[in-house]
């Protein structure tokens, strides 16, 4: 091998490196795991919606949606920047660490909300709006109002709740009982979920100056309260048996199964309540997204085998 070839070679693993690290940093700043989930949540709502699948309209909601949640992401980790270098959990984060510069990131988070805007266009106007609409929700309002009070957490869940119902209207184009359902479910459920995550990450949280627990402490209250909207959370999933909900119906079978992967959530809840640890935290968050994810699949599978 000549010197020429070895230059070649060297320059070659650079390169690829320095792609290596570009999309890491991207699927970092767009935080690639909870943009599949929530993208998940929609495809989820569309497929119980269906009376026919069109996997074109699948993929548009697929890249609508992750570009969606990825611009909210990225606008979110470009205002808190200077926060997120003090926790731990985000200081090795593409902004803090100057891996990424606020000029490159803004035009992410711009180019984002015009793919996905057009994404979902095609499906229907009425998904893209309400596509934009949870990026100003999560950016212009939740965001700042962590810094300013808990209550932060209820605006938060709006957009949160928003991808399982915007999967019904991508295919129905219309709203109605069933996409308030469905949105009623994920929003109830965001409180156990995300109060459990800021319970293991509190001190975090404190460093930064984010008030996210409903009293601002470890404490019997805040745990209460996990427990109070995890058992709404458990209702309003099984609204469904009672067939008053339109064309989101399950079986009583489908309702059993929902109904016991709820009840052990909610154990893990009382858990919470009863040891206020860390650990006990943890297992309540993995728990409730083991149930959510339980409840998507049951509805669907209920849905296609049974109903």
């Amino acid at each position: 091998m000549s010197l020429f070839d070895i230059h070649n070679l060297y320059l070659s693993v650079i390169l690829l490196n320095e792609l290596k690290l570009t999309f890491l940093d991207f699927f970092q700043l767009t935080k690639m795991r909870l943009a599949l989930s929530v993208v998940f949540s929609s495809i989820a709502g569309y497929v119980l919606a269906a009376d026919s699948i069109s996997f074109a309209s699948i993929l548009l909601l697929f890249f609508g949606g992750y570009s969606m949640v990825g611009a909210s992401n990225t606008f979110n980790q470009l205002i808190e920047r200077d926060k997120d270098s003090l926790m731990e959990r985000t200081l090795n984060r593409p902004l803090p660490k100057k891996r990424i510069n606020t000029s490159f990131a803004i035009s992410i988070g711009v180019l984002l909300s015009v793919f996905g805007f057009m994404f979902l266009y095609f499906l229907n106007l009425k998904t893209a709006v309400f596509g934009l609409l949870s990026i100003f929700l999560y950016v212009l309002i939740y965001t700042p109002l962590k810094k300013i009070t808990p209550l932060s957490v209820f605006i938060g869940a709006i957009p949160g709740a928003i991808p399982y119902m915007l999967g019904w209207v991508a295919y129905t184009g219309s709203f109605g009982i069933e996409t308030g359902v469905l949105f009623l479910l994920q929003f109830f459920w965001q409180f156990p979920h995300f109060w459990a995550l800021a319970w293991i990450f509190d001190d975090d949280y404190k460093k930064a100056g984010f008030k996210m627990l409903p009293t601002g402490r470890k404490d019997r209250a805040s745990a209460f309260q996990i427990i109070f909207y995890s058992i709404w959370t458990i209702l309003i999933s099984l609204l469904p048996m009672t067939k008053y909900t339109g064309k989101l119906n399950i079986s009583f079978f489908g309702g059993f199964v929902v109904l016991i992967c709820g009840l052990i959530m909610l154990i893990f809840a009382f858990n919470l309540m009863k040891n206020k640890t860390v650990d006990s935290a943890k297992n309540l968050m993995y728990m409730s997204i083991f149930y959510l994810t339980s409840v998507q699949i049951v509805y669907i599978l209920d849905k296609y085998l049974i109903n």
